[in-house]
């Protein structure tokens, strides 16, 4: 379920009720692959983007973006299921979608504040704090009065912020590349 599921209930490999959801993705080696694979990108994308820019704005960028590949891929390795639970090594998990959360959408804010123009700073933090509201808000979804929002799109919220981030970021860098290569205009034109 969209709603009531986790996203990484994708790459759990045993089928049956678990903590009250129903975990079935026979494709859970492609979700894992996928989960290995943001981490690496999101990873050499940030140490690409910044090896232009001075060392010191780039720094905190690229140390949050290393943490939340260790975090995603963690995520894909060690699977929050049922199995996992019984052996103990869920924490690994739930210690892994913490880092990739959480520092995803802080290498978000680095990254627009590395990455300059004031509007897409001001969109950089906008955009991460809904990603980490949305994670406060799963985490106290229990004793939010009122709040009957499932936990799945409570999760979806702060790990969407992030792949709306990493769009935005792309673009600005793709326009931002086009507009280095015009050719100069001939003043007298």
């Amino acid at each position: 379920s969209y709603a009531q599921n986790y996203i990484s209930d994708l790459g759990v490999p045993e089928v049956g009720p678990y903590d009250g959801r129903f975990l079935d993705s026979p494709l859970h080696a492609v979700m894992n692959a996928g989960f290995l694979a943001q981490g690496v990108l999101f990873l050499l994308a940030t140490v690409v983007a910044a090896r232009g820019l001075p060392a010191r704005p780039a720094a905190p960028w690229v140390g949050l973006a290393a943490l939340h590949a260790v975090g995603i891929t963690l995520v894909a390795f060690v699977h929050g299921g049922p199995q996992s639970a019984a052996s103990g090594f869920i924490v690994f998990h739930v210690i892994g979608a913490g880092l990739a959360i959480v520092c995803g959408n802080l290498a978000s804010i680095a990254g627009g504040v590395a990455l300059g123009a004031r509007r897409f700073r001001a969109f950089s933090v906008g955009i991460a704090a809904v990603g980490l509201l949305c994670l406060v808000g799963l985490q106290l979804q229990p004793s939010l009065a009122g709040a009957d929002v499932p936990d799945g799109v409570w999760e979806r919220g702060s790990v969407y912020a992030i792949t709306a981030w990493e769009l935005a970021a792309g673009v600005v860098l793709i326009t931002r590349g086009r507009a280095g290569r015009q050719p100069a205009r001939d003043s007298a034109a």
